[in-house]
């Protein structure tokens, strides 16, 4: 069960900066409710003044004055609900973007254990459930609960009897919405759990058809689909029956109150305590009851799965990176010195470091400026890890990481993913066109810059090669370009960055021959006057480097100068070049 605080909580913090809009949702809302209870008064008179034989002189005032009540009444509720769902919208886009903030700042091992699709649900589907909880929350359930409580003042002053069951009743129905309440949430939170992880499957298979196709496993996948909705469709009817619970209670409850009210006014106005009018007001407030209540039935049914989506909002804010929290010792322009101290890595969670999870055991190397390093080891061994811990994707269990001397940690990400470029085999592209896809949306790089960037690394024949040049539109995920002129895109990305380090992590392993002298001139440019660490499983791919680092099982088994290592007849990369057996790296 969701304690109330925890609802009241994300009410205040995200209604808080709203105070003006929701100060005037009051006063409309409160004004409703106000003319709401007005006008039957009005028909009472009306009723009662035509059966003392009053003149239409005095009839035709209230019957005037009732119809004008009316139209305000319809203009007012018009206005609430346009306030309440501008202040909805607009708080739960801002829980939206504090979720997306928050995800994008923890390290790559939550990554890792949460497909896409399942982020997207939970980001976007459950913070839409909450959209019904900031806006139609305020102006059904506490509307209309302001609207019952309105009603049972005016029975009250009207018949005390009545007002007294009319009192019971409602308590009672309302005692009974929020125990059925506590028994649903759990049962709406197992349903957002099980639509996160379809749509995150689903997300998997997208990204995944042609593999799945090509292989076979198109019905495994289907039967796999077929089992999480065999699952899905049960807990969903379980948490619907919460909301059968809720609507049966209020509907019986109601008929029993209005069989109740029926004989007590029929009594009253026997023994002359009340008038025609004066029954039919009774009986007009009792019938405004069902409406709020039905409202209020209907808003527990949303509140259920608010709770829900509030439990699974909370679990995902309270998830803490394992990033140690950001220093602001500053990172000095140019090409840096990248030392690995001892370092000492693990992808598992837990504490425990057996050599069977633990993928980097104190490797320690010492990179100069603007040296090119070839890196090169079995898959597995721990090449990619080194990148991961250069872009401070990932941090050390043990030892440091550092740049130019500086702790990883110790400088501010924001600067140091500014002074580490990388580039990896799958290139990320954006529905935009290229221009946006260079600058990655940031508008201050202007078209002079990027073309210088482009000739610089003579890529002209590549951006000739583009139908409308900068302003060509790309797809998401290949964007309609081949594998070389994602890279070219890519690289253009890293230049217009001017990074201190570029790693290049198999970057160059799906060229096309249409696009290879383009690349092989652009990586020249793009590693001149910067530090550069190529990782490679071809022996080819690090002539450039000046330096060879082999990696065997997470340990540094080989680090050295390329000449003198090529020279060398007992070293592994004089080995690996008489042999030419390239495939011991893949």
């Amino acid at each position: 069960m969701i304690p109330v605080r925890a609802y009241f909580d994300l009410l205040s913090d995200y209604l808080r900066p709203l105070r003006p809009r929701v100060a005037l949702l009051g006063v409309v809302l409160f004004g409703t409710i106000g003319l709401q209870l007005i006008n039957p008064q009005l028909i009472k008179r009306f009723i009662d003044g035509a059966l003392a034989g009053r003149g239409t002189s005095d009839l035709v005032p209230i019957a005037v004055a009732f119809m004008l009540i009316a139209v305000g009444q319809q203009a007012l509720a018009i206005w609430s609900t346009y306030l309440a769902e501008d202040i909805g919208w607009t708080a739960t886009n801002r829980l939206r973007a504090n979720l997306t903030d928050h995800v994008l700042h923890l390290d790559m091992g939550f990554h890792k254990g949460h497909s896409s699709g399942e982020l997207i649900e939970r980001i976007d589907g459950d913070v839409t459930s909450l959209s019904n909880f900031f806006s139609a929350m305020m102006i059904k359930v506490v509307g209309n609960g302001a609207l019952v409580l309105g009603i049972l003042v005016m029975l009250w002053l009207e018949s005390w009897i009545v007002g007294l069951i009319v009192t019971i009743f409602t308590v009672i129905a309302l005692g009974t919405m929020t125990g059925l309440h506590r028994i649903a949430v759990p049962r709406w939170r197992a349903v957002r759990a099980t639509a996160a992880e379809a749509f995150g499957f689903v997300g998997e298979v997208v990204e995944g058809t042609e593999d799945i196709t090509a292989n076979g496993s198109a019905p495994y996948m289907e039967e796999r689909f077929n089992d999480i909705h065999r699952r899905w469709l049960p807990q969903t009817i379980r948490g619907w029956m919460g909301w059968a619970w809720m609507w049966s209670t209020t509907i019986v409850l109601y008929g029993l109150s209005t069989s109740i009210v029926f004989i007590l006014g029929s009594w009253l106005f026997g023994i002359g305590t009340l008038t025609i009018g004066s029954v039919y007001l009774v009986f007009h407030y009792v019938e405004m009851t069902r409406h709020p209540m039905e409202q209020i039935r209907s808003q527990m049914e949303d509140l259920q799965k608010a709770g829900a989506a509030i439990a699974r909002v909370d679990e995902l804010m309270g998830m803490t990176t394992r990033l140690r929290p950001d220093g602001d010792e500053p990172i000095q322009p140019g090409p840096l010195r990248v030392t690995f101290d001892r370092v000492t890595f693990s992808y598992a969670d837990g504490e425990d470091d057996s050599d069977d999870e633990t993928v980097l055991h104190g490797v320690s190397f010492d990179i100069a400026p603007g040296r090119v390093v070839g890196l090169l080891g079995r898959t597995g061994s721990g090449k990619s890890t080194i990148a991961r811990l250069i872009t401070r994707l990932y941090e050390p269990q043990d030892g440091r990481v550092m740049l130019d001397g500086v702790a990883t940690w110790d400088a501010h990400i924001v600067d140091l993913r500014k002074r580490v470029g990388m580039v990896t085999q799958d290139v990320q592209l954006f529905r935009a066109s290229v221009r946006d896809n260079l600058t990655f949306f940031n508008d201050q790089i202007g078209e002079d810059e990027i073309l210088d960037a482009i000739h610089r690394l003579e890529l002209d024949p590549w951006l000739a090669s583009l139908p409308d040049g900068l302003d060509t539109l790309l797809e998401s995920g290949s964007g309609g370009l081949s594998a070389g002129q994602a890279q070219l895109l890519a690289f253009t990305r890293i230049f217009l960055e001017d990074p201190g380090v570029v790693v290049l992590d198999e970057a160059s392993s799906r060229l096309d021959p249409a696009t290879e002298a383009l690349i092989e001139r652009a990586v020249d440019h793009l590693l001149e006057g910067r530090t550069g660490i190529v990782i490679a499983h071809r022996l080819g791919t690090v002539t450039r480097a000046d330096d060879i680092l082999i990696l065997d099982d997470g340990r540094v088994v080989e680090f050295g100068e390329r000449a003198a290592l090529a020279a060398n007849p007992d070293s592994r990369f004089s080995a690996l070049l008489a042999t030419g057996m390239e495939e011991v790296l893949a």
